[in-house]
């Protein structure tokens, strides 16, 4: 069995599958998937699991260098997501820049992930395209 927190085997294949520069997405439960972009869905019920519950376990095995969310995102929900940011920056000494992008860019940048993982979030715009970064 796996020592590292990250249980999913398919959040584990994902991440094990990722080269320099591709991207996934955490999504709420309700972004659009565009056809032929596979999903990982891990809602079960509103709110579960979390956006940033799965943040928190991909942060165990990922690294980032780039972070894309929508612009029209509330402050608070804005203000949660860069220090999760910051924190997984400073675990990994990596830099996460930050994008933002009109939700209607966003949802057009979502055709070129690797993957969706749906979440069962319901606050609106939480979501995030990840790109992957190199560990050295």
């Amino acid at each position: 069995m796996k020592r590292t927190p990250l249980l999913n085997r398919h959040l584990s294949n994902l991440v094990a599958s990722l080269g320099h520069m591709d991207e996934i997405v955490v999504a709420d439960a309700g972004l659009p998937v565009p056809d032929n972009v596979p999903v990982i869905d891990l809602a079960v019920s509103p709110g579960i699991p979390g956006f940033f519950d799965v943040l928190d376990a991909l942060a165990q095995e990922l690294v980032v260098e780039q972070a894309v969310f929508a612009e029209e995102a509330a402050p608070d929900l804005t203000t949660r997501i860069e220090v999760k940011l910051a924190h997984w920056a400073a675990e990994t000494g990596k830099e996460i820049e930050h994008l933002r992008l009109p939700h209607a860019d966003f949802k057009e940048r979502t055709r070129r992930a690797k993957a969706v993982i749906r979440t069962g979030e319901c606050t609106p715009y939480a979501n995030v395209i990840l790109v992957s970064g190199v560990p050295f």
